[in-house]
């Protein structure tokens, strides 16, 4: 059954999202993003945008759909737990695992094993990610926060909104480079040459991809990249943009590269603030044995 809830604005000003959220703790402001655009929120018996501001005597009436049960099944799959208390989990995802299930993995997730280590899961709007806040790709190794409530999840999606939490990846790519460090400042959509893929096009949004040269190599160099913002394969094709693609990239590198599982690329350094104490939390683990069984292959070949 739909849920359903009424509020009248009383001395209140300010956005519509902000207000429902701040009033109504079991929905965060993203989810009533998604309610609002899908019509389910009328502010005086009309639709309004996110945006609108809100005026005293507004009546604000809220239809939550129900959320269709899970039809994922819990599995005992091994988990790398890096930290863990009642709000987050911290997981050093191994390269190969796909995030939540979708058309084509329905099991063997990472969102399957989670299942299987912990009931306590942020719902998601969808249903088929509890907790997830953030992806890597499959093919990519490394840490990723997970949201074992609603507050907590309302907390570093809005972190990851504002850009304030700390995200770097290291990353084995093609060719040598002149300069010690940069930015790539491109916008990224879906290429409209081929839909399986992303692409720099002009009516994109907004990207940034900061990295550091941290050695090179014959042909090849390992860099440091720190996200700004989290497009879908950001940051292979904004190297692969910049003439650098990834090593291993199988999307968007060459065919000819260094053989492994996939892209050489490894989510390394992940920082936020605690959703609920907001004491700085850092952690960092190191690359798999893969990666840095190349980086040792590659130093010899110096």
């Amino acid at each position: 059954m739909p849920k359903k809830y009424s509020l009248e604005v009383t001395n209140q000003r300010g956005r519509l999202d902000k207000f429902i959220s701040e009033q109504l703790s079991d929905l965060s402001r993203t989810r009533v993003k998604e309610l609002i655009q899908d019509q389910n929120i009328l502010v005086n018996e009309k639709v309004e945008k996110v945006s609108y501001k809100i005026q005293d005597g507004d009546k604000i009436e809220i239809t939550v759909p129900a959320v269709k049960p899970l039809d994922i099944v819990a599995e005992n799959i091994p988990l790398d737990i890096v930290y863990e208390d009642d709000d987050v989990i911290v997981v050093n995802k191994p390269q190969g695992m796909v995030v939540h299930p979708a058309p084509g993995h329905p099991d063997h997730t990472l969102v399957n094993a989670l299942l299987y280590h912990t009931q306590d899961l942020a719902q998601s709007p969808e249903g088929f990610r509890p907790g997830i806040v953030h992806r890597i790709d499959k093919d990519t190794s490394g840490l990723l926060m997970i949201a074992k409530n609603a507050t907590a999840r309302e907390s570093l999606e809005q972190q990851l909104a504002n850009k304030t939490n700390k995200r770097i990846y290291w990353a084995i790519v093609h060719g040598n480079f002149s300069e010690e460090q940069g930015s790539i400042d491109a916008p990224i959509g879906r290429n409209p040459y081929d839909r399986k893929k992303m692409a720099v096009v002009e009516n994109g949004k907004k990207a940034i991809t900061h990295f550091k040269v941290l050695k090179q190599f014959k042909g090849y160099s390992l860099i440091e990249c720190q996200l700004e913002t989290g497009r879908t394969h950001q940051i292979r094709v904004h190297l692969d943009y910049i003439g650098h693609a990834v090593a291993g990239d199988p999307l968007y590198g060459p065919r000819k590269t260094l053989k492994g599982n996939g892209q050489f690329l490894h989510a390394k350094i992940l920082g936020f603030k605690h959703p609920k104490t907001g004491k700085w939390l850092e952690f960092s683990v190191e690359p798999p044995k893969i990666f840095q069984n190349m980086l040792i292959q590659l130093e010899k070949s110096k």
